[in-house]
Order: C-alpha cells, then sequence, then structure tokens
C-alpha cells in the first residue's frame, strides 16, 4: 500500500514538472515567434483620390470586415472581451493613430501579409483573406482608409490567458502570416456579377475563419467557448455542409442580412456587421460559388503553381537571437 502511495506522488510530481516545463518553453517559445523578423518585399499601393475608386474602397471597408475591428470611422474598437482575460481591441487606422507614417508598401505589408512596417507579425489581423485582394481593391481600399480624418481613437490591445499564449508558442494556434503563401501572386480583376469567379473571389474573406478550403473547424485563436467554424465547401454537397439549410439564395441572403438561420435561431461569431453589407449581387455570387456543381469550381488563378506569376514576397527564418498571435 505504501509502496502505491510512493509510486502515485511521484507520478504526480513528475506530471507536475512536465506541465510546467511544457508551459514555460511555450511561454518563451510564444515570445519568440511574436518577435521574429519576417523578410517580405511587398510592392507600394497606389494612392489615389478618383472618386469611383474611393466608392470601391468604401465598399470593401464596409462589407469585408474592417469595421467589426477597427470602427466605421477607423478610430478602433474593442470586438473581443469574454471577461476570462481573453480582450482585443482594434487599433485607430486614422492618420493621428498607427498608420500615421505608414508608407505605401507598409499597407501591402499589414493588409496583405500580415507583417509590420518593422517586419514583425502582426498579432491579429485577417491577412488570410486579404492576401488575395487584386491590387486594384487593394489600392481602393487603402485610399479611402487614407481619407479619413484624423481623430482620436484606441490603441491595439491583445490580452490572452496563458494557455492561449502556450499554445501559440507550441504551435497549436497559428497566426496569419504563418498561415500564408507569401509568394502567390494576387488575385485577378474579376468582373462583377453573379457568377461562380466572381463568387469565388467574395469567398476569400471567409478563410480566416473557415480555412482555405472551407471546410471549417475550430477557428484559430479563438476564445474556448466559440463554436467551431461551419462547413461551407462548396461543390462537395457534404451531408455535413451547413448549406443545407439554405435551398435558395434569398434564403442564404437573408442569413446574412439578418444574422439568423432559416427556423430563426441566432449564429454565433459571424461578422454580420460587414456581411449585411455585402451587395446583393456579391452575396448571390457566394451563394452560388458555395453550391456550385463537384467539378464545376476552378482553382484560382492567382494559385501558386509551376510556373506561375509570383510576387516578390518570400518568408524566411530570422537570425540568431530572435527566431503570430491569431490571424
Amino acid at each position: 500500500m505504501k509502496r502505491w502511495i510512493k509510486w502515485t506522488a511521484g507520478s504526480a510530481l513528475l506530471l507536475g514538472v512536465i506541465v510546467v516545463a511544457t508551459a514555460a518553453s511555450g511561454l518563451y517559445l510564444a515570445e519568440q515567434k511574436r518577435n521574429r523578423y519576417i523578410d517580405i518585399k511587398p510592392r507600394p499601393v497606389a494612392y489615389t483620390t478618383d472618386a469611383q475608386t474611393i466608392e470601391r474602397g468604401r465598399y470593401l471597408y464596409a462589407s469585408r470586415g474592417c469595421t467589426d475591428c477597427h470602427g466605421a470611422q477607423g478610430t478602433g474598437r474593442e470586438f473581443v472581451n469574454d471577461g476570462k482575460g481573453t480582450r482585443i481591441v482594434g487599433p485607430n487606422i486614422t492618420p493621428a493613430g498607427v498608420v500615421a507614417r505608414y508608407q505605401p508598401e507598409d499597407w501591402n505589408s499589414v493588409i496583405r501579409h500580415g507583417v509590420k512596417p518593422n517586419g514583425r507579425p502582426v498579432l491579429v489581423m485577417p491577412s488570410e483573406d486579404y492576401n488575395r485582394f487584386t491590387n486594384e481593391d487593394l489600392n481602393a481600399l487603402v485610399s479611402y482608409v487614407r481619407q479619413f480624418p484624423p481623430k482620436e481613437g484606441t490603441q491595439a490591445v491583445v490580452d490572452l490567458p496563458h494557455p492561449a499564449w502556450v499554445l501559440y508558442g507550441l504551435g497549436a494556434i497559428p497566426d496569419a502570416a504563418s498561415r500564408i503563401d507569401h509568394q502567390l501572386a494576387p488575385s485577378r480583376p474579376t468582373a462583377a456579377g453573379v457568377t461562380l469567379a466572381n463568387g469565388q473571389y467574395v469567398a476569400n474573406m471567409c478563410i480566416g475563419c473557415h480555412g482555405a478550403d472551407l471546410s471549417g473547424g475550430k477557428i484559430p485563436g479563438g476564445p474556448p467557448d466559440w463554436p467551431a467554424a461551419a462547413d461551407i465547401r462548396p461543390g462537395t454537397h457534404s451531408a455535413d455542409s451547413a448549406l443545407t439549410r439554405y435551398p435558395n439564395a434569398a434564403s442564404f441572403v437573408a442569413m446574412l442580412r439578418t444574422g439568423k438561420r432559416p427556423d430563426g435561431t441566432p449564429i454565433q461569431v459571424m461578422p454580420f456587421e460587414s456581411l449585411g453589407q455585402l451587395s446583393d449581387v456579391d452575396a448571390q455570387a457566394l451563394y452560388l460559388y458555395l453550391n456550385a456543381p463537384p467539378g464545376s469550381v476552378k482553382q484560382d488563378v492567382g494559385s501558386a503553381t509551376a510556373g506561375s506569376q509570383k510576387s516578390s514576397a518570400n518568408t524566411v527564418p530570422s537570425g540568431p537571437g530572435g527566431l503570430k498571435l491569431p490571424g
């Protein structure tokens, strides 16, 4: 009996040592990842004051999730606070905020690659979605944001509980910069319309939560009580697909506008403030794409395949002494 007690106590002590060592290692690695240098060479964004381009930028800002984190006027806002140690605040992106000294290439680096002007990763930024922007849309979005009048606002805040930092350090929670192919060429312009091509382009805004193949699952970096993202893979017609709830485009568009399923139940953790701003054309094109028959969906022409056009951005390991949180 005494031998069993000693064995149990010894095992518990060993387990405790392993847990503490793992946590310490995870926190150390998290700090290294947060401060790693990512070497990219993004092209400069072309600023413009053209009215049509600015209007396109306004639409993208309103419908692609920018307002959810930065607010309608760009002054920043708190968008996650679970009262349990997780609090995330988007920064002020008016000329009085963090972007005050941005150069044309810095906008590309932050938005499309999730990399700060100093080469460090942006801790919270859905750059997986914006990485697929056409150059024209990126120019339009930035040109619109640069027209914000300077106002006082919030600074970026990323407060996470220790277990989340440990998981990040150990690689269980990836960041946006680590999930992006920085050599992927930008998407090519797609004509507006209720078409598969336009629907596929709009669907890029879903990647950050639903994954590159839109199969859903645990949202990277989300609080533990967040539900998993739904499976919305196009062309699969899986019995597990959330799309089976929406028999037609009208029911799908109504969900985007109201945040509710056809049965009236609310959907959690979806950026409906932005999704509700999608135009009818883009919303219907998205539905068309997500419900495409198997085999009808082609790869994005901008994907990085052998012989394809590539950007000049490249990620390399940092040097000695320096080695993201959720994008």
